[in-house]
């Protein structure tokens, strides 16, 4: 019997969770029935991660020095050396729901703080029909207080319920993207000269950010063959967060980080830049997905037969942790926001139905095996460790026990995981780095803080990393698709960035 094409993506759908389930299910039961095994597979399994964390720690220190090195300079001045700079304008959308005055003030301040020229900026606050009520008015407030200070100050509002759509930020982008592609064609700009940014509502930009996007952008062999990926910083509301929240956030700056410096399999995530010319070439962000800020590479990588790339910036947007005002809630909220980042693995079917037959070069199985292996590890690796190291020790017969192998590996495991400790240290001293430089109260009781927060990682790592991505998964493999959780932010006070 020929399955049909659905029947064929759902089994795609199917796969990565069929890959978490049936590890741990060979897992455990190995450690039942050949427990000296799964101690050699510990013991290899840990070595190998420990690998990964030098690997990590090689290209974290690659981008912290571009990072250290480029973020001070004045980049609009080496911006108005090339000729004809003034073609270039900035697009930038801002999609909201529900969120806060102070949040939105904030992000406009940081955009009307910029060094490029505001008359060359146009910014698009969109918002949504169903929440319109609370929206208009706050629109109307931003408007007044930084409409003149940018070129154009447009605001649209996304309809509910449109067929075929998901209530998610893609869908609000596609519909604003269209609405500004209007204003764009009235105004006559070439299309190859408007660098878009994509941007959370509460993501706060450096004052050089512009300037160093046009800057590289115009500098790029084939500006519109690329995505422009910047450094992401969790520090808008980094004193008021718990320091779970912390840890979580700033593990995933050092992520991409360690991201950035490899660029071959980089991705775009969350605040993102690219070329207006691309972004009409592909119909603009998908309306469908929730994990919309990666799956629009993706539709330029398919679109242009695999001639497309990432190129990252050093220079960082600043956007919140999921702190949400108790302790109970922001838990909540972080776990339903990592979940929503694990939901990434939806692409996996996507680039294998599209990959399969398309001439996209040999970059595309890359990029597959990028994707399913850092969903895979992120699902799987933190609670591997976890029983790896001490379950099949447990379920061991005495005479098993007794060998030297079994007797070892616990001391073994354990020098492999102080050794990889370091990378806890240098994330942990890395992070005291990064902070803002105002820092409210007592300043060595709070640095201290943020230096021994990181103990909790192995906890956060299952927690907030294996369970969301397990849970993301599951839900995938069942076919029980994820909707859009925006993550609500609390600012209680403006922190410098």
């Amino acid at each position: 019997m020929r399955l049909s094409p659905y029947r064929k993506y759902r089994f795609l759908e199917m796969i990565p969770g069929i890959c978490i389930w049936t590890t741990f299910a060979i897992v455990i039961s190995l450690s039942f029935i050949r427990p000296l095994w799964m101690v050699y597979f510990a013991i290899v399994f840990d070595l190998y991660w420990f690998l990964r964390v030098f690997y990590f720690i090689i290209y974290l220190f690659s981008s912290w020095r571009r990072y250290q090195s480029e973020k001070d300079v004045p980049w609009m001045e080496s911006v108005r050396t090339i000729p004809n700079w003034q073609r270039i304008h900035h697009l930038i959308f801002i999609p909201t729901l529900n969120e806060q005055s102070d949040v939105l003030r904030h992000t406009f301040r940081a955009l009307a703080e910029s060094t490029y020229p505001k008359d060359k900026m146009v910014v698009v606050l969109a918002g949504e029909e169903r929440e319109r009520e609370s929206f208009e008015p706050l629109a109307a407030e931003l408007e007044r207080e930084f409409g003149k200070t940018f070129y154009r100050f447009l605001i649209t509002v996304h309809p509910k319920d449109i067929p075929g759509e998901i209530a998610a930020k893609g869908a609000n982008l596609h519909y604003a993207g269209r609405q500004a592609q209007t204003l764009v064609d009235t105004e006559g700009w070439n299309y190859d000269d408007v660098i878009v940014s994509s941007f959370d509502s509460d993501t706060v930009v450096h004052p050089e950010y512009f300037s160093y996007l046009a800057n590289v952008y115009l500098k790029h062999p084939r500006p519109t063959r690329s995505s422009y990926q910047p450094m992401a910083l969790y520090n808008n509301n980094v004193w008021e967060s718990p320091s779970f929240s912390r840890v979580v956030a700033n593990s995933t700056t050092f992520w991409l980080m360690a991201e950035l410096a490899r660029p071959k399999p980089l991705w775009t995530f969350s605040s993102h830049s690219m070329s207006l010319r691309a972004l009409v070439d592909v119909g603009f962000w998908q309306n469908d997905v929730v994990t919309e800020d990666s799956r629009i590479f993706l539709q330029c990588f398919i679109h242009y037969d695999g001639d497309y790339e990432v190129t990252p910036m050093y220079v960082p947007v600043s956007m919140h942790t999921a702190h949400a005002g108790t302790l109970f809630q922001t838990a909540k909220n972080l776990y339903r926001q990592q979940r929503r980042w694990a939901w990434g693995s939806e692409h996996f079917p996507f680039m294998l139905w599209h990959f399969w037959k398309a001439n996209l070069g040999p970059r595309k199985w890359h990029l597959v095996f990028n994707l399913a292996e850092g969903m895979y590890s992120w699902a799987t690796a933190p609670i591997l460790i976890t029983v790896l190291g001490y379950l099949p020790l447990w379920l061991a017969a005495d005479v098993e026990k007794a060998t030297v192998i079994a007797q070892t590996a616990p001391y073994v495991l354990q020098w492999l995981m102080r050794i990889t400790m370091v990378g806890i240290f240098v994330s942990a001293v890395l992070n005291v780095y990064l902070l803002p430089t105002t820092i409210p109260g007592n300043r060595l009781l709070k640095l201290f803080v943020m230096i021994a927060q990181w103990i909790l990682l192995p906890v956060v790592l299952i927690v907030f990393g294996s369970i969301p991505a397990i849970d993301a998964q599951t839900r995938l493999m069942l076919g029980k698709y994820l909707g859009f959780y925006t993550t609500k932010k609390v600012r209680t006070a403006r922190v410098a960035t």
